[in-house]
């Protein structure tokens, strides 16, 4: 991974935090305003999203180097977290190398 490539992946990453975030909190706020039969069975529900997202949110973003770059672009790319805008300035190698396999 080049420098220039390097640099960019950090302001890309923290893009996509900020995406994955703001969905999970979506999320959360649509389970908070569903019509349900009980608060507790609200709060299991809040409380299970809020797991998994954590889980997700490790695997997608935890841990910055440079070893980890191209695997957790990949994964960010292919859970919708990152644009192609957002790819701009970084080298047609790297955006090769992170395309989501299908």
């Amino acid at each position: 991974m080049n420098e220039s490539d390097w640099k960019k992946f950090k302001k890309v990453k923290d893009k996509a935090l900020e995406r994955f975030c703001s969905q999970a909190l979506n999320d959360l706020r649509e389970a908070m305003d569903k019509e349900s039969d009980s608060s507790h069975s609200t709060y299991l529900l809040v409380y299970r999203l809020i797991e998994n997202s954590d889980k997700r949110l490790g695997f997608l973003f935890n841990g910055h180097s440079r070893s980890k770059a191209q695997f957790q672009l990949m994964a960010m790319r292919s859970k919708g977290l990152v644009s192609d805008s957002d790819l701009e300035g970084m080298s047609d190698a790297f955006i090769e190398a992170t395309k989501p396999r299908q």
